[in-house]
Formats: structure tokens, sequence, C-alpha cells
């Protein structure tokens, strides 16, 4: 697929059914965010228990990308995409089918486990199918706009299903597509794997680094309910397993992570910028909904109309981005991308109770949809920029590892302190709807802060970079 005699129309297609398989996994991290309390109202789920709903996805989808990445290498990028392809659509149909709390959590973790083999898979086919330069930051940019615009889409697609038919939707529309990924992936995609010589897997490494970045994810999105004392046990855990799978790959005759693979100084540092980059990314999607919601008083449904203007504007700056890429550097894009999205911050700080969607709103969600655009897919062709070929699976486990992870520590970081900040506004006597804003107004404060330590940290470790 990579020969340049191969028809560009079968290469487009190819191209598209990649960029489907990877919608799926972005838009169900952020489609139940308006759906939460027709949820809880229809299976019960108390106020503790209901944040598990994306809790679990995270958990599995972050612990298990690393693991996903190196069996794509191993076992075949196509056959890896199917596989998790199956794997999430059958458990979309168990979520879309719950009648239990449990049976609900259960299914999203499988969900979660399903999406950590698809990313990496259809990021390491792209690699492996169109060659560095031009052509590669092309399809990576179509990748990078599906991973920004698409967490927005799915706050649009939950608040509609929603309203409109049932919140039980929100995982009933992935059939479809799923079966349309693994149905047309045998015709369309090439199979490609690691030349390797071996196919021989680390199990000690899976297995420690799969712990490590569960229990990580795990200590950050269980902070509300388990306390500090708790949180710092388990951090030290995960640690301790992330020490542990360090050594192991030191030793290994065939590592999962080979610890060379972090000689290339631009990929470490784009994956550095991921993990910071997920975790301004994540208070924002999440906190911005609310504000419309529970602030503004809108439906889930207004609420998600009035997030289309990211999508659709992501989808120029996303394609605009890829050429700037080729023409002036990653560096560059990346760190007026992220600065972007450090002024978004700041203009949302200001969101007052009474706000206005066209005066207030409105610049923040134009700002943000060209600048995610610009930094996600200047991230994107970096990492993947000196990656060898029996490398990009293992490439694209690491970069989508950091942004779930980063995703995560901000999200709970975010929620932590603005839950802390309406309590005390609560406490001091202001009415519901300014305690709630001020909380918002915290958490926009922490992404702005984590949006400047990204710029930095791509600014000084991008320095040398030259695409």
């Amino acid at each position: 697929m990579n020969d340049p005699a191969a028809p560009p129309r079968r290469r487009g297609l190819a191209l598209g059914l990649i960029l489907a398989g990877q919608l799926l996994v972005v838009i169900d991290g952020s489609i139940v965010t308006l759906a939460l309390p027709a949820i809880q109202r229809q299976l019960g789920f108390t106020p503790a228990g209901l944040q598990w709903i994306m809790s679990a996805y995270a958990l599995t989808f972050g612990g298990f990308l690393l693991f996903g990445g190196r069996l794509a290498d191993l076992l075949g990028r196509r056959t890896v995409l199917v596989s998790g392809a199956c794997v999430f659509t059958a458990a979309s149909l168990a979520c879309g089918l719950a009648s239990s709390p449990g049976v609900l959590i259960a299914a999203r973790a499988a969900e979660g486990i399903g999406a950590a083999m698809i990313a990496p898979a259809a990021m390491s086919l792209i690699v492996a199918m169109f060659p560095e330069g031009p052509e590669r930051n092309k399809a990576l940019g179509a990748l990078g706009a599906v991973g920004g615009a698409g967490a927005t889409v799915g706050v649009l697609a939950g608040g509609v299903l929603t309203t409109w038919l049932s919140w039980r939707w929100i995982f009933l529309i992935n059939l479809p597509v799923g079966a349309l990924v693994v149905a047309a992936a045998g015709p369309l995609l090439p199979e490609s794997r690691a030349g390797l010589g071996h196919r021989r897997f680390d199990v000690a490494g899976a297995v420690t680094v799969t712990a490590g970045l569960s229990l990580l994810v795990y200590a950050v999105v269980s902070t509300a309910s388990h306390g500090w004392v708790c949180t710092i046990g388990l951090l030290t855990g995960a640690a301790a397993l992330v020490a542990a799978f360090i050594a192991t790959e030191a030793k290994s005759a065939a590592p999962l992570v080979p610890l060379a693979f972090f000689g290339n100084r631009v990929a470490t540092a784009a994956n550095l910028a991921a993990l910071l980059l997920g975790a301004v990314m994540s208070p924002t999607f999440v906190f911005v909904p609310l504000y419309l919601q529970q602030v503004l008083g809108y439906s889930p449904a207004r609420a998600g109309l009035a997030l289309l203007v990211t999508p659709a504007g992501m989808i120029i700056s996303s394609w605009l981005a890829q050429g700037l890429v080729t023409r002036v550097g990653a560096r560059l894009v990346l760190v007026t991308g992220i600065l972007g999205f450090a002024a978004v911050q700041v203009l949302f700080i200001r969101l007052p109770v009474t706000g206005s969607y066209t005066t207030h709103l409105l610049p923040g969600l134009v700002l943000i949809s060209a600048a995610l655009g610009l930094a996600l897919v200047a991230d994107a062709i970096a990492s993947a920029t000196g990656v060898k070929a029996a490398e990009a699976g293992l490439a694209s486990g690491m970069i989508n590892a950091s942004q779930q992870t980063g995703g995560a520590i901000g999200l709970a970081i975010a929620a932590t302190v603005a839950a802390s900040r309406s309590a005390a506004l609560l406490h001091s006597g202001r009415a519901h709807r300014v305690a709630l804003t001020g909380g918002y107004h915290a958490a926009f404060a922490i992404a702005c802060a984590l949006a400047l330590a990204a710029a930095i940290a791509a600014a000084t470790l991008l320095r040398s970079y030259d695409s």
C-alpha cells in the first residue's frame, strides 16, 4: 500500500476506514458526558459510582495501549485493528443493553480494551502505509483532526441521542460503524507487522507496564473517593511497577519497549507534549459542557449543538497544520497551537454566571478549534518522525498512552480543585450557580498552567528538530 503505484482511490478508502475506527475510540471517551444524569436515573447509580462510567473506559484504555501497540507490531496491524473492533463492538452492545450499574461499568472496561487495540493499530498502519514526508503528514493530519474533533462530536452526539432517543443509543450507534470496520478491513487494508526476526512476546514487560499504567490511572481517577493517603499509596505502587518494567526491559532479549526507543529525542519530546496536552484537553471538554448545562441551563442536545463549531473548525485547522509542518517544522506549529489553547483557558477563566454564548463562549470555542488542529497534528507527526518500521505500533501506543494518561491526570486534578473551590464558595454563602462557576474557573486555571508547561517543554525539547 505504500507503493506509489497503488491506486489513489484505494489508498483514500483505506485511510477513511482507519479514521472510522479511530473515530469510534475517540467519540466513546466523551459521548457519555451529557448522558450521565439519564443513566443515573434509569440504572440507579450512586453519585460516587457514576464517575466510573467514564473512568472504567479510561482505565483500561490507558493501561493497555502499550500492550496493544506492541501486539500490533508482532501479530499484524490489520489483525489487531479488526480484533479490537470486534471487542469494542461487542462491548458497545453490552453497554446499550445493560440493566445494572455493574454490567455497564464492566462493559465500558471491555470497550476500553478494544479501544487500546484499535488506536495504536490505526496510527501504525498509517506509518506503515505512507512514506515519511508530505504524504504521511497529510494522513496523520487527518488522524489528528479525528482525534481532536471526535471529543466534541462525542459530546454533541451524546446530547442529541440522549434527548431525542435514549442514552442507550450512545452505545448502540457504534454497532454499524464497528461492523463496517471489521467487514471492510480485509479488502482495503494491507497486513503489516514488524520485521523483528522473531515472534517472542515480552510477557513480564507487558504485565508490569499494563499494571503500572492501569494503577496510575486508577489512582488519579479515584482520588475524590479514596482520599490522598490512599492515592499516594496507589501512586507509589504504580511507580514501583513502572520501575520494575524498566528493569525488565533492560534485561529482556525481546523487550516490549526497547530502551533505545527513548534515544529518539523527537519522539520522546512529542510524548511528553502529548501527556501535557491530554491533561489540558480533558478538563476543557468536561467543564465547558457542564457550564453550559449547570450554569446557563442548556439541555443536553442544545449543549451539544453549541459545541459543534469546534469539530467543524478543527477539520480546517488540521488540514492547514499538516502543510505548515511540512514547510516550517513541527516545533513551531506545536508550540503555537499549545499557546493558543492556553489563551482559550484565559478566556474561560472569565466566564460569568449570566454569560452569553455568542459573547463569552463562541470566541474561545473557535480558538480551540484552531489551536487543537495545529497542536494535535504537529505532535502526531513528530511522534512518528525517525521511528523504525518495526516500531510503528510501539510509537503509536506510546503517543496514545501519553495522551490518555495525561487526560486522566489532568481531569482528576482539575475536578478535585473545582470541587474544593465550589464547596468553599457554597460554605461562604454564595449561590449554587456562582459556586459552580467559581469551581470551573479554578479548573480552567489549572488547564492554563498545564498548557504553558506543555509549550515550554515542546519549545525546549524540540529545539533541534526540523522536519
